[in-house]
């Protein structure tokens, strides 16, 4: 077992665990926002965020829906819902995750079935410590075509190209968003008032449509 701690956050990986465990274990927690659990044929990684951690989960949905607002398209943001698949061995509840270019696929859903439904289009990773279990790997054999993972100090576009992820510059789900775009909003909201911080994202997609028409 590893643990990994942080002020209000823990990290914790058990090994060789059953899938009725995991299954029992999100049983148990379904109606509890933490800890949230990730898992990866047998490897279990256990997380309560911490209130840092959960502070720029929530800025960047927020982001997110605003951006999509502006764009005049339609965006369900799903939280932290559980996502998995057992014939993959794989699960995980991300940090956000967003259905749009798939969201009519889901639209009035109560729960999510992979078996039948496509994943998130976007998924929202922090890692401000370094995370215990590696979820690239989950996320790639379910299918979720972006991610966007902030470590603190920088956000990185994560596209999935055949069986990986490679960084790109450029949202592919929700242009014209940019990494530089999205790193800079982020660290201006750490000081702003969230309405003006909002205002600012949304000027700035008003403003590239105008750019770019």
């Amino acid at each position: 077992m590893a643990t990994v701690r942080t002020p209000s956050e823990q990290r914790v990986v058990l090994h060789n665990i059953g899938w009725a465990t995991y299954e029992r274990l999100l049983a148990d927690s379904e109606n509890n926002s933490a800890p949230r659990f990730a898992y990866d044929r047998g490897e279990l990684e256990i997380m309560s965020p911490s209130t840092e951690h959960e502070r720029f989960n929530r800025r960047i949905a927020q982001l997110v829906l605003a951006v999509a607002e502006e764009l005049g398209i339609e965006a369900e943001d799903l939280g932290s819902t559980t996502l998995r698949r057992e014939d993959l061995e794989r699960g995980f509840e991300p940090d956000s995750c967003f259905y749009i270019q798939n969201e009519e696929e889901v639209r009035g859903k109560d729960r999510i079935d992979l078996a039948v439904d496509p994943p998130p289009d976007l998924v929202i990773e922090i890692d401000i410590t370094s995370p215990s279990l590696n979820k690239l790997p989950i996320y790639a054999q379910i299918g979720v075509p972006e991610v966007w993972r902030y470590d603190g100090e920088r956000m990185t576009i994560l596209v999935l190209e055949d069986s990986d992820y490679a960084a790109t510059t450029e949202s592919l789900v929700l242009g014209p968003v940019t990494e530089s775009a999205l790193t800079g909003f982020i660290e201006n909201g750490k000081s702003m008032e969230r309405t003006i911080w909002l205002k600012s994202v949304r000027e700035w997609v008003q403003n590239k449509l105008r750019t770019d028409s």
